[in-house]
């Protein structure tokens, strides 16, 4: 009985350390300029993609320098997930757009898919991440 409650304490343990190799890298380019913010959302679920921040499985926000900004996600469980990114440059926690409803803020898609009149699906932007491993994406605002 203990070498059971052992064995599977010690693949707990185990199992929360991979947790903790496994990381991403998150670089986002061409931002207008250094005001305001670069706004991400993180999505492992089609459901609200891309752009409800309250069905995505993170929101992060982040300073740029140099019309760039860099996220290190740590212990980001292994599976598949789409980003979407945009420059808040005015700060007010919205994409602007214009009276036509396209975007005026620069804004990206894990995997830089092609845009032509609607957003890409959440498929075009899958890319997926493996236990205990390290990951980049970088996403290009346009």
């Amino acid at each position: 009985m203990l070498n059971l409650i052992l064995s599977l304490f010690l693949s707990t343990i185990l199992a929360m350390n991979s947790h903790q190799n496994t990381q991403l890298e998150l670089i986002i380019n061409n931002g207008k300029s250094d005001n305001g913010l670069v706004r991400v959302l993180i999505f492992n679920d089609s459901e609200g993609f891309p752009g409800d921040y309250t069905k995505a499985f993170k929101a992060l926000s982040t300073n740029l320098e140099n019309k760039r900004a860099v996220f290190n996600i740590s212990n980001l469980p292994a599976g598949k997930y789409a980003i979407t990114a945009y420059h808040d440059e005015d700060g007010d926690g919205k994409m602007s757009k214009n009276p036509f409803g396209y975007p005026t803020d620069r804004f990206g898609f894990s995997n830089n898919p092609k845009i032509l009149f609607s957003a890409p699906t959440f498929e075009k932007c899958l890319f997926e991440i493996k236990e205990g491993q390290s990951h980049i994406q970088v996403i290009d605002l346009r």
